[in-house]
């Protein structure tokens, strides 16, 4: 399974940098000089980082064989990734990479599953999507008191959230 680490963003200056929004813990582990990422869609790589420097809130990346504002520009909305055997092992238990709760069933505490995680978003606080069985999606704020059990063997994930939230039967 392939995982996204990167979102090419616009060029910048004239000698082929692009911006990149980082969507890794660990950026400082993918993105070196020498690492080489694949990308969605294929045909844009893989590429070989050169260069890598911050620059407000994002980094600004060099690629191998991209020297120019236009060969840059070319890059724009490249999804950058790595496969997730490539990811460490996590020394907390309560931490896990996306792609681990992607899937997983959404039940109450005692109750049959009501849907599953669809998506994980890393804004101010991470938010857990779960798409309901009647197709709606509800955001679930990914902390103790809300998602009290995790159990990856079993591909169940516990939410004890407000009345409503989960329940396909009740308007969100």
């Amino acid at each position: 399974m392939q995982l996204v680490v990167g979102r090419i963003g616009r060029p910048h200056g004239v000698r082929g940098e692009v911006s990149v929004d980082v969507r890794t813990d660990d950026p400082a582990l993918r993105f070196v000089p020498g690492a080489s990422l694949a990308t969605d869609p294929a045909s844009a790589g893989p590429l070989v980082i050169e260069q890598v420097r911050p620059h407000s809130g994002f980094l600004l990346v060099r690629f191998a064989g991209v020297h120019d504002r236009d060969a840059a520009g070319e890059l724009r909305g490249v999804l950058l990734l790595v496969e997730s055997d490539d990811s460490p092992p996590l020394d907390d238990p309560d931490e896990f990479y996306d792609h681990q709760l992607i899937g997983l069933s959404v039940a109450a505490p005692g109750a049959e599953p009501v849907g599953r995680v669809a998506d994980v978003l890393h804004h101010g606080q991470d938010l857990l999507v779960v798409r309901r069985t009647d197709g709606r999606e509800v955001y679930v704020p990914f902390v103790r008191a809300l998602v009290p059990e995790i159990d990856l063997e079993a591909g169940l994930l516990v939410v004890d959230a407000p009345p409503g939230l989960l329940d396909p039967d009740e308007s969100v």
